[in-house]
C-alpha cells in the first residue's frame, strides 16, 4: 500500500519558513511564512507522518514490535497480521481476510494505492505462487559484481 500526500500533514509545532522563490513579496522582505502543513523537505514531516500512523495502528489493536519501530503486528482469532512501514509505503503480510479488512481501514483513514502483490521492495526481488514466497537479490549482486 502507497499513502498519498504522507509529508502533507497537520503538524503540531509552528514552524515559520522564509518566502518561497517565486512568491517574494519584495516590500515584506522580512515577512516569514507560518506553515499549516508538513512540507517533504521540512525536518518534521517524518515525525508527523510516524506519529500520526502510529497513534491509528495501536488504536486498531497493533503493537509496535520492540526491536523494529517500523514493524507492527496483530493476532486475532489466532490468525497473524504483520504491518511493516517503509517511509509512505505499508508492506502487509498474513492472513489474507485480516489483509483485506486492514487495506479497507486503512483506505477509509488515509488516501492510499493499493499495489497489489510485492515484486521488489528494498533491493529484494520477491515472487509469490500457490502459497510460496521466493526473494532474490540478483539485481543488487549484478551491481555489486
Amino acid at each position: 500500500m502507497d499513502v498519498k500526500i504522507v509529508f502533507l500533514r497537520v503538524i503540531e509545532e509552528e514552524v515559520y519558513i522564509e518566502q518561497p522563490k517565486g512568491f517574494e513579496t519584495f516590500y515584506l522582505d522580512s515577512h516569514v511564512c507560518k506553515l499549516k502543513r508538513a512540507l517533504y523537505s521540512l525536518k518534521q514531516a517524518p515525525y508527523a507522518w510516524c506519529t500520526m500512523i502510529n497513534n491509528y495502528l495501536t488504536s486498531l489493536g497493533f503493537t509496535k514490535i520492540e526491536v523494529n519501530v517500523n514493524l507492527y503486528h496483530i493476532l486475532v482469532e489466532g490468525k497473524l497480521l504483520i504491518i511493516f512501514l517503509y517511509v509512505d509505503d505499508l508492506v502487509l503480510t498474513g492472513d489474507k481476510q485480516l489483509i483485506r479488512s486492514c487495506k479497507e481501514d486503512l483506505s477509509r483513514e488515509y488516501e492510499m494505492n493499493d499495489m497489489c502483490l510485492i515484486h521488489f521492495f528494498l533491493g529484494l526481488e520477491v515472487w509469490q505462487r500457490n502459497e510460496e514466497l521466493f526473494m532474490y537479490q540478483g539485481k543488487y549482486k549484478n551491481e555489486i559484481l
